[in-house]
């Protein structure tokens, strides 16, 4: 039992960093992150307030708040990828995801509009993500919690995962 839970927490296993990172990897997660608001429009297609109140597992979150977490989320990144491109290994500022996902605009506000800021936000953050150089992709931020520096490059891998991951988690309710 426990294992199941374990495989619908993490239904596409772990995010496992490539030794070295190619710009084959890169150019994939490019894709995925430029492709993701158009599979999370699919994925929630159709869905009245019930479904989208599913959860994924149990004690997880429901399909609404998964959106409303991934809009949330993403800001966040590109917010830290602008801050990393332009100053000296920040210090990035975590947020306590839990906590906003029980917020009234994450559990009780229709997905439209933050289907609409993952379209707008994707948008912008591919077309960074597409002009950034070799040495742009080494630069770093200082992740607080455990004191983890994290490359630009290792963070696109983190993201593009965070994006099947949570499409997983939807597919995963959609499909109970």
């Amino acid at each position: 039992m426990e294992q199941n839970l374990e495989n619908l927490k993490f239904p596409i296993g772990k995010f496992h960093v490539p030794e070295n990172i190619s710009k084959e990897h890169l150019k994939n997660w490019t894709e995925v992150i430029k492709h993701f608001p158009e599979r999370l429009r699919n994925a929630t297609l159709g869905l009245n307030d019930e479904q989208l109140q599913k959860q994924y597992r149990p004690n997880g979150w429901t399909i609404k708040q998964v959106v409303h977490h991934c809009a949330d989320s993403h800001m966040n990144s590109l917010i830290r990828f602008k801050l990393t491109l332009t100053e000296d290994t920040p210090t990035i500022k975590p947020y306590l995801e839990n906590l906003w996902a029980e917020l009234p605009d994450a559990k009780d506000y229709p997905i439209e509009s933050s289907l609409q800021i993952i379209e707008g936000l994707h948008e912008k953050w591919t077309t960074l993500l597409t002009q950034l150089s070799e040495q742009q992709l080494e630069r770093e931020f200082i992740h607080p919690e455990g004191n983890e520096r994290i490359s630009l490059k290792k963070n696109i891998g983190i993201y593009a995962w965070h994006c099947q991951h949570h499409l997983a988690h939807i597919l995963i309710a959609r499909n109970s």
